[in-house]
């Protein structure tokens, strides 16, 4: 199939692309950085998703994953996405069209326009899906929690940030973007069905609520 995939230069982007070609597909890339992965199957087009798009016919599985914090958070995590999707995802062609959106959006424990912008997505994503259902294509999101990326090595790296964010995470450990991948995998070809979807995968973060009794 062909995928296109925004923000594959690094991290969650990255492994997502390799999973794809690993699988056989053909893999478009859109990032703002240099191309990362060589591959045959994979083309890499040097854009911000702020800017004019190229033009790529045929897309069968869309996947947003370019995002940002802390710099134009709106432009860039929900207003270009928006962008991206009109333009390449709500066509007879697709098949699928996964957001990556953040644990955030659910919690609002974040920086504010961070976890606006997510929020977005997760209302956004049900308008998809309704649209894209006359093509019997999905449209979900997926939001992680923490996810071990470079974007992240500023607290990874603090021990005492660090020992604050794990008390917090249920299971002990962020995500790798390698399991975050399979997860847009699994959300993209293996399922068919289930669209309109914010599905949390944050290693149980959203749910530690500590119940007290007397």
């Amino acid at each position: 199939m062909k995928i296109l995939i925004t923000g594959t230069s690094q991290g969650i982007g990255k492994a997502i692309a390799e999973l794809f070609l690993e699988k056989g597909h053909e893999v478009t890339g859109i990032d703002r950085q240099d191309a990362s992965i060589f591959h045959d199957s994979y083309v890499h087009i040097k854009a911000d998703v702020r800017d004019e798009l190229p033009e790529i016919g045929g897309v069968e599985i869309l996947i947003n994953n370019a995002g940002t914090q802390n710099e134009d958070d709106i432009d860039i995590n929900l207003k270009a996405l928006i962008r991206v999707t009109e333009k390449y995802g709500v066509q007879p062609s697709i098949r699928s069209i996964l957001n990556i959106g953040s644990a955030s959006a659910h919690t609002g424990s974040e920086f504010p326009e961070y976890c606006a912008s997510k929020g977005g997505v997760v209302s956004y994503t049900k308008n998809v899906a309704l649209r894209v259902a006359q093509y019997g294509a999905t449209c979900n999101s997926l939001d992680p929690g923490g996810v071990v990326t470079p974007l992240n090595e500023c607290v990874m790296n603090n021990p005492e940030a660090w020992s604050q964010i794990m008390e917090q995470t249920p299971l002990k450990r962020w995500a790798t973007a390698e399991e975050i991948a399979r997860w847009a995998y699994f959300l993209t070809v293996v399922n068919t069905f289930c669209t309109g979807q914010s599905i949390v995968v944050d290693g149980g973060e959203s749910i530690n609520s500590h119940f007290v009794w007397i």
